[in-house]
Formats: C-alpha cells, sequence, structure tokens
C-alpha cells in the first residue's frame, strides 16, 4: 500500500479521478488518454467568476485563450502553461484554474495551448511557449510564467532561457524538473495516486527530450542566479515532491528570491480539488498569495 493522505476530501478527490482515469492510463493508446483526461478535466470544471471576459486567439501564430477581469489591479501578464505530460491537456483543460486566478488577482492572464506529444515532440512544447513569451516581453509587456507540472517544468525551462530582469516572476506548481528517477520522492512516492513514477518516464520517454538539455530538464541547469523571484509549490503524496524541493533550495542558494511550499496533504493535481478540499484550497490561497507578491 504505497503512502497516501488522511483529509477525507482528498482521499475523496482520488476516488473520483480513479474513475475517470485509471491508475494504468499510459497503457492506452494517446486518443484513449486524452479522452478520460478531457472527462476528468469537465466533471471537475467550474462556471467562471463573474464578470471575468475570456477569448481565444493566437499569438506568435500560437493559439491561445486570454482572461481579461473586469477590473485590472496589476500591468503586468501572467502567462500559463498547463500540466499534462506533455500528452493530455489544452487550454480547456485548465479554463476553470486560469479564469478563477485572473479574477482573483485582477490580473490578464494568457493560457498557451501548446503543441503535444507524440505528434510534436521536444522542442514544440517549448517552441510554442517560447514564441508567445517573446512576443509579449518585445510588445512591452511585463510577466509572469506560471505552471503546473508538465507545464511548470515549461515554465521554469523557459525562465532559463532569458536574461536577467527579463521576467517579472515564476511560479511553479508541482512541477516536473528532470529529477534522478532513482530515489528520494521517486522511490518513496512510486505509486502515489494521481501520477506514479513509471508515469513519470512514461512522459519522459515520449517526449524525447535530450536528458543533459536544462531547458527539458531545469534541474541540470548548472547556474540558476539569473532568474526572477519564484513561488514553487510541491505536494506531499508526489514522485515529483523533491524537484520542487531541490529547484527551490538551489534558487535560494543562488540569492534568488524564493518561497516554497510543501502541502502536506496533497496529491499530485491537487488544484482540480481546490473547491472539495480543506488542503487544497489553501494551497490554491498560497498559489494566489505568491503570485500576488510576484506581481507587486
Amino acid at each position: 500500500m504505497p503512502p497516501m493522505p488522511t483529509e477525507p476530501e482528498i482521499l475523496d478527490f482520488i476516488g473520483q479521478v480513479a474513475r475517470f482515469y485509471p491508475d494504468d492510463a499510459v497503457a492506452a493508446p494517446v486518443t484513449q488518454q486524452r479522452i478520460w483526461y478531457d472527462a476528468l478535466c469537465r466533471a471537475f470544471d467550474r462556471p467562471l467568476p463573474e464578470g471575468l471576459d475570456w477569448q481565444d486567439g493566437t499569438e506568435a501564430g500560437v493559439p491561445v485563450r486570454r482572461y481579461q477581469p473586469a477590473q485590472i489591479r496589476h500591468e503586468a501578464t501572467v502567462l500559463y502553461l498547463h500540466g499534462g505530460g506533455f500528452v493530455v491537456g489544452s487550454r480547456d483543460s485548465h479554463h476553470a484554474i486560469c479564469g478563477e486566478i485572473a479574477a482573483a488577482l485582477g490580473v490578464a492572464l494568457i493560457a498557451v495551448d501548446y503543441r503535444l506529444a507524440p505528434e510534436h515532440r521536444w522542442p514544440a512544447a517549448s517552441q510554442d511557449g517560447a514564441a508567445v513569451l517573446d512576443a509579449l516581453l518585445q510588445a512591452g509587456r511585463q510577466v509572469v510564467l506560471a505552471g503546473d507540472s508538465a507545464g511548470g517544468q515549461l515554465a521554469a525551462g523557459l525562465a532559463l532561457q532569458q536574461d536577467p530582469g527579463r521576467l517579472r516572476g515564476l511560479a511553479l506548481v508541482y512541477p516536473a524538473l528532470g529529477g534522478d528517477p532513482h530515489g528520494g520522492s521517486y522511490s518513496q512516492m512510486a505509486e502515489a495516486p494521481g501520477l506514479s513514477t513509471q508515469d513519470v518516464l512514461y512522459y519522459r520517454d515520449i517526449l524525447q527530450a535530450p536528458p543533459e538539455d536544462p531547458v527539458a530538464h531545469p534541474l541540470r541547469a548548472k547556474d540558476l542566479s539569473g532568474l526572477p523571484p519564484t513561488f514553487v509549490s510541491a505536494a506531499r503524496f508526489d514522485p515529483l515532491r523533491d524537484d520542487a524541493a531541490a529547484f527551490a533550495a538551489r534558487l535560494i542558494a543562488a540569492d534568488v528570491a524564493c518561497s516554497y511550499r510543501c502541502e502536506p496533504q496533497m496529491v499530485h493535481g491537487w488544484l482540480r480539488a481546490r473547491h472539495m478540499s480543506p488542503g487544497a484550497k489553501a494551497g490554491f490561497a498560497a498559489l494566489l498569495h505568491g503570485l500576488r507578491g510576484l506581481l507587486g
């Protein structure tokens, strides 16, 4: 029996997720994985906050979704990259999450609908994110990069490519950062609900990113000193937990302003539980607080 949370509500969330997305989902064809994942996302979707406008479009030729709250309180823009192992997910899968962030903070948010593997392997997703980011920066926009899971990996990699001072901030939620899969949380949480170590290896294999590329695996970067102020959130019951902790520790050692949290009762994917789990609600509030600090 793998280590499990004790919070009743997150256990209920785990059970609900399993009814839509089987534990062995990665063994199925990618088309089936996407059908399951889309159904899961719809099941946990919520109506957007009142007064929030959104519109699909393109930026630098890349599909995006723009969110505009009724009242803008920050001049910077949040550029959000969704999770899904680079295989599943879209601007639809994270629609409510992005909308709630934009409305709660009073900030314009742009969600990137980057290309997915295996149809488009590395570096397609990163190239799409870079194209959108560069367009915003060239237009004089201040940008906070944010992402969860695979999106956190993309966001961190994009930040590593920027000159110091070019970005306003970086926010990562249970990010995959290319850690050693043979020890630590990868072993302790190998069979964790929501994401197993074998799932992580499957996503790495299907993406086919060079193992020493720091843009693909940000923990491989030799120097993190040029990164912007960063917020990092990990989940205790997640094989990726140590990736987040190691990245935060290296940022602090490099004198980069960094706030780190490990949600004690959370599993990978807890953002979807923010309306049913006290722990996830607290984690989402912490994310908003962290983003608010980065936005200034």
